[in-house]
């Protein structure tokens, strides 16, 4: 069998926590168990423990969830990185990226951020989003089936704005409640094969968020961002980052602007990427790759058995 080189990591946004994700990544390796501890003293509570125990509702709320999620994600790639040291086999990715809240969890995969200022920031993030939608509530759905031209204008009618490009046919849009429900029925309207109502606490990458995107701003301004050890693409602009600096504005932006994924897995794609590692938990960005394309191959590795696996992809071609 041939190692997944080049390979690129993929990093999980909002939506793929579940309870228990992450507790046999701590029980088998060490790497991982230190850094579920080292964020509960962080941040002064047991986001170990709601990782691995829930409950639901509390880990699903958005101050929780992006750290669980970040948490989860790196503590991952700590269990890999045991796992191929043992194995004696050394390979590095040559890109990554992360769907939203993922986008922090490659930066600091990557070394642009340290693992302490990622968590601290993401918790500020997940909480100022949850304020910012408290203030004025929103929700987001995914339309199936329509070009990106024909959604951009059923928004403009409605007021609502496209939150995500995930996949060539599957473009989220994000508003208020109300411009939601006018713009899905326009999009039925127009052809859409399916309109999916999305179960989230608000209107995330629109310009409800610039609350929000004030307080990232002022966050950001004295944390010390470094150039990644690797190619990261930005959300914003579906390319690589090109220096520190960029990161923290494109950060900030990324809150109301949509998410170039489609750009992002294309970008990689072309630079000659054709194995994609999903760091983390679940399964969403694996589907949205082989939508974009088919021959691409994606292994997960959110569970220990999975970091096992995928370890194994470069000690059997050594």
């Amino acid at each position: 069998m041939v190692g997944p080189q080049p390979f690129a990591l993929l990093f999980p946004g909002q939506g793929a926590q579940f309870v228990g994700m992450g507790r046999d990544l701590a029980q088998e390796f060490p790497r991982a168990l230190a850094l579920f501890q080292q964020a509960d003293d962080i941040l002064g509570y047991e986001l170990s423990r709601l990782c691995w125990d829930g409950p639901s509702e509390t880990l699903t709320r958005t101050e929780h969830c992006q750290p669980a999620l970040y948490l989860t994600s790196l503590a991952a790639i700590a269990a890999l990185e045991t796992e191929l040291e043992a194995r004696r086999v050394r390979p590095s990715p040559v890109a990554a990226a992360g769907l939203s809240l993922g986008e922090y969890t490659a930066l600091a995969a990557a070394g642009a951020l340290s693992f302490p200022n990622g968590l601290q920031l993401v918790r500020l993030r997940g909480k100022a989003m949850e304020a910012a939608s408290q203030a004025k509530p929103g929700t987001m759905a995914s339309i199936l089936g329509l070009e990106l031209d024909q959604v951009e204008a059923v928004c403009v009618e409605a007021g609502a704005q496209v939150a995500n490009l995930n996949s060539p046919g599957q473009i989220v849009i994000s508003g208020t409640p109300e411009s939601i429900t006018v713009a899905s029925a326009k999009a039925k309207g127009k052809g859409a094969k399916r309109v999916i109502p999305l179960e989230v606490s608000g209107a995330f990458h629109s310009r409800l968020m610039e609350p929000a995107g004030v307080q990232l701003q002022q966050a950001l301004k004295n944390l010390n961002v470094s150039a990644p050890k690797f190619t990261v693409f930005s959300n914003v602009t579906g390319s690589p980052y090109t220096d520190a600096g960029q990161i923290k504005t494109l950060l900030v932006e990324q809150l109301t602007r949509p998410v170039q994924w489609v750009a992002c897995v294309q970008g990689m794609l072309q630079s000659g990427v054709r194995t994609f590692l999903e760091v983390g938990p679940g399964t969403v960005l694996k589907g949205l790759v082989r939508k974009i394309d088919p021959e691409a191959t994606v292994h997960s590795v959110g569970t220990a058995e999975e970091v096992r696996k995928a370890a194994a992809l470069w000690s059997e071609s050594a």
